[in-house]
């Protein structure tokens, strides 16, 4: 039983050694049908035609299988390859100077659908160098047909144009050739009778020229930037002294106009308080005022009263005193009348009374008329006499004319005539057997 079971177990044994075998086997054939290119180079599958009518498929990275006899595998690569350059030409534009250039390129199979079959039909299986000659010989016909066109100083001063010309220059050949130029570097640009080293010289010296014209240039600038550093310096030290004047000038400002608010708040409170003094001391003079008004008005009716019993018992008195000069004049009145009535009477009883009253008045007349005479002031007057005593006689007769004749007058003006008044007066006594004396006398005060 023993052996049956070792039997068993070796034949298990056996069994899991083919399976492992044949899996292994199937691993490796696997691996081989499969194909894995890198990113750097471009796997080319010939055997099997495709739908495009090729009869090969390219692969650029990734994987892919591959029949085994019927398909094989070919590799090209896509990495940069170094071509060294040096041409010698004549260089153009009239000049016909043999120009020297040397340099190096850098081109590779181009990885275009479009291009890269051109490289896959000449380069596939041909080895790097038979790629570089090609790429070579290229590039230098292009050179030569550019230095050509070009002249010395032109190729000499702008290296980017004769660049830029020489690869578009090779461009559809590279095309043609499924190459790609990625880079030109002209490294030397030569002659064998220095026209390039004059001309090198000139532009050496230029460039120092330019050099130290610019390098002035930055001095001068450099030299304006600190004027005008210099300047700003000052102008903001001039701004900040300015602007601390300011400042404080300000708070002078502010501080000036604090006082002059706290000086004009303590003003206005001591002129509001001396304004309420005023006000109060002006109430208080009112009300003393009201109360001495008062005062002068009830004294005012007292003495209004004393005036008013004072006036009406003068205006009694008046009346009272009127009132008996009315009645004293009416009396004089009555009594001028009674005699002027008496005087009428007598008169028309008497007619000469009248002029016996004229003659009691004529003394006082001639007294007065008398006066006039006196008033006369001859002065000195000097007499002559022829010595019989004519002359003084004649002065006092002069002074009895005057007085006569002024009597006479009067006797005019009165028209009474007193020898005729006399006579007439004298005859009525005899006719009525009265004694002269007793005629009724008219007095001065009777008239």
């Amino acid at each position: 039983m023993l052996v049956g079971i070792l039997g068993a177990a070796g034949a298990g044994t056996v069994i899991g050694v083919v399976f492992a075998f044949i899996l292994v086997s199937v691993i490796v054939a696997v691996l081989k049908l499969i194909v894995v290119g890198n990113p750097s180079e471009m796997l080319i599958i010939s055997g099997k035609r495709q739908r495009e009518g090729q009869g090969y498929r390219t692969l650029i990275g990734g994987r892919t299988v591959v029949i085994p006899v019927l398909e094989k595998v070919a590799r090209i690569s896509l990495r940069n390859m170094q071509v060294q350059l040096e041409v010698n030409a004549q260089s153009g534009g009239g000049t016909m100077m043999p120009i020297l250039v040397s340099g190096v390129a850098n081109v590779k199979v181009s990885s275009d659908p479009s291009e890269r079959g051109n490289a896959i039909e000449r380069f596939l299986g041909q080895p790097a160098d038979e790629l570089k000659r090609v790429a070579r010989e290229t590039l230098e016909g292009g050179l030569r047909a550019v230095i050509g066109k070009m002249t010395p100083e032109e190729i000499v001063e702008d290296r980017d144009k004769f660049v830029a010309t020489v690869m578009h220059e090779v461009t559809d050949d590279f095309r043609k050739l499924g190459l790609v130029i990625d880079s030109v570097n002209i490294q030397n640009v030569a002659d064998n009778q220095q026209y390039l080293e004059s001309i090198a010289r000139k532009a050496r010296a230029e460039v120092i020229s330019l050099a130290r014209k610019a390098e002035a240039e930055r001095a001068s600038e450099a030299a304006i930037k600190e004027a005008e550093a210099a300047a700003a310096a000052r102008t903001a030290k001039a701004e900040r002294d300015a602007e601390a004047k300011t400042a404080e000038a300000l708070s002078k400002q502010k501080a000036e106009q604090a006082r002059y608010s706290s000086e004009k708040a303590i003003a206005e409170s001591e002129n509001a308080l001396l304004i309420r003094q005023a006000e109060l001391s002006r109430e208080a003079e009112m009300k003393e005022a009201d109360r001495q008004e008062a005062a002068a008005q009830a004294e005012q009716a007292r003495l209004a009263a004393t005036e008013v019993a004072a006036a009406v018992a003068a205006r009694d008195v008046a009346r009272a005193k009127a009132e008996g000069d009315a009645a004293k004049v009416l009396e004089e009145g009555k009594a001028r009348a009674s005699a002027i009535e008496a005087i009428g009477k007598a008169i028309q009883a008497n007619p000469d009374a009248l002029k016996v009253m004229l003659v009691e008045m004529y003394p006082g007349v001639v007294s007065e008329f008398a006066k006039t005479v006196d008033n006369i002031n001859l002065g000195d007057v000097t007499v002559f006499d022829s010595g019989d005593g004519r002359g003084i006689a004649g002065a006092a007769m002069g002074r009895a004319r005057v007085l006569s004749e002024s009597l006479g007058m009067l006797e005019s003006v009165l028209g009474v005539d007193l020898r005729q008044l006399s006579q007439s007066i004298a005859g009525k006594v005899a006719s009525d057997g009265q004694p002269a004396d007793e005629t009724p006398a008219v007095t001065k005060s009777d008239v």
